[in-house]
């Protein structure tokens, strides 16, 4: 039973229509967003799942920008191998021409000074920027040059020309998360791509009765491979031709010297722990401190060139008039370098249909998550509407009816 002299009905009624109120602030507030999710509260379940589902869009969205830089870079290296391709193929062109021996001297030094200029935009093209200026062929140096040329004078031809090519970039390679977990890369180094030949690397040094000193790790390719102490030769080698590196090492059979050969082409980078000594053992690094590849001891024989290498003997042969090497071992190196560099744009036409792959799996992966999203947080207008409405009227029907019981007084009961 309530005193009629309290304040007990007026604090009733504001409560109820305070509810009514804040129900209809949150209705304005879904309209508003367009979604019926204001806060956790609201559904807290739903509000989880939506959080896992942005979450999840998110990444792939990431993912899809990843694929789509990606194969524009793939596009680009495309392009400038296609270039190469036909340079090294006008190359050729001009070996066999060369090497029939139906020519004159004359003519001979004609076609070296094409070759020579072929020579130039080759290595122009192995210096390619994207359109960030980033190199494309340096590995993972994209800031400089990855190739550097030096000239000198060449007997039969005038001025000075290029004489050496130097690799100055990385045999890393840049990488691209295209889904969850997995990368693919983004370039080729240049010492792989504009190789032309499988390189072996020939020691001078009698490795009869070598022991591994001390626990040691060795490089090959950026592949580590761990040593123990007292390990032999042969147990070397086994470790490196088990290794993951695309090289495989052997015994001379003569000399006792260990050989290092290529198993595809490239130029094979070696390096070692600053407390290992095993590769300055055997004869095949020096201990100047220079980086891979300037690190190869003085006296170890090097074999297998890159393709700057095959064009000029080409080059130097058309002005020695050597028919003989230009006919055999010159269109043998080029063709080896075509080969190589044939093979290289297939793996980037395979990476490039493979990611496409990707891509549309994960289009079709963002657009039901998005559905499956807008299913559990977008608001219904229709209803909204609706309810909005009925809580209008409700509420005017409300305010009439406060407005009417609250109007006696105390007053008017003591009469």
């Amino acid at each position: 039973m309530r005193r009629i002299s309290t304040d007990m009905p007026s604090n009733d009624m504001r409560y109820s229509m305070g509810i009514r109120d804040y129900r209809m602030s949150e209705v304005q507030k879904s309209i508003g967003s367009q979604s019926r999710l204001n806060s956790l509260r609201d559904d807290p379940i739903a509000a989880s799942r939506s959080t896992r589902l942005q979450s999840s869009i998110f990444r792939m969205n990431r993912f899809e920008k990843n694929i789509q830089f990606t194969r524009g870079q793939y596009a680009v290296t495309e392009g400038y191998l296609q270039e190469t391709v036909g340079i090294m193929q006008r190359v050729r062109e001009l070996a066999v021409q060369g090497g029939h021996g139906t020519y004159a001297k004359e003519d001979l030094q004609m076609m070296a000074v094409e070759v020579n200029e072929l020579l130039k935009e080759l290595v122009s093209v192995a210096n390619a920027v994207d359109g960030e200026s980033k190199s494309l062929f340096g590995g993972d140096v994209t800031g400089s040059r990855p190739f550097s040329a030096s000239e000198s004078r060449v007997s039969g031809i005038n001025g000075t020309v290029i004489t050496n090519v130097r690799y100055n970039g990385s045999i890393g390679e840049k990488q691209a998360e295209v889904s969850e977990g997995t990368t693919v890369s983004v370039n080729i180094p240049g010492n792989k791509i504009f190789w032309a030949e499988q390189q072996q690397i020939y020691s001078s040094v009698n490795s009869a009765g070598f022991t591994v000193e001390q626990d040691s790790r060795i490089s090959i390719d950026g592949i580590d491979i761990a040593l123990k102490a007292g390990d032999s030769v042969q147990d070397v080698i086994s470790k490196i031709n088990n290794s993951d590196a695309s090289v495989k090492g052997s015994l001379d059979p003569v000399t006792n010297s260990i050989v290092l050969t290529s198993t595809e082409p490239h130029q094979i980078w070696l390096d070692e722990d600053r407390n290992s000594t095993v590769l300055k053992d055997l004869g095949l690094v020096s201990d100047r401190g220079s980086r891979p590849p300037e690190n190869l001891h003085a006296d170890a024989r090097v074999s297998g060139g890159s393709m700057f290498d095959m064009v000029m003997q080409l080059r130097d042969n058309l002005l020695k008039g050597d028919y003989e090497s230009i006919g055999s071992g010159g269109i043998r190196g080029i063709d080896s370098g075509l080969s190589n560099l044939l093979s290289g744009m297939s793996k980037i036409g395979a990476m490039d249909n493979r990611i496409a792959m990707t891509s549309s799996r994960i289009g079709a992966e963002i657009e039901e998550n998005t559905r499956i999203n807008s299913q559990a947080v977008d608001l219904d207008m229709t209803e909204a509407a609706l309810e909005m409405k009925m809580l209008e009227v409700t509420q005017k029907a409300a305010y009439s009816s406060v407005s009417k019981i609250l109007q006696p007084k105390l007053m008017d009961f003591l009469r």
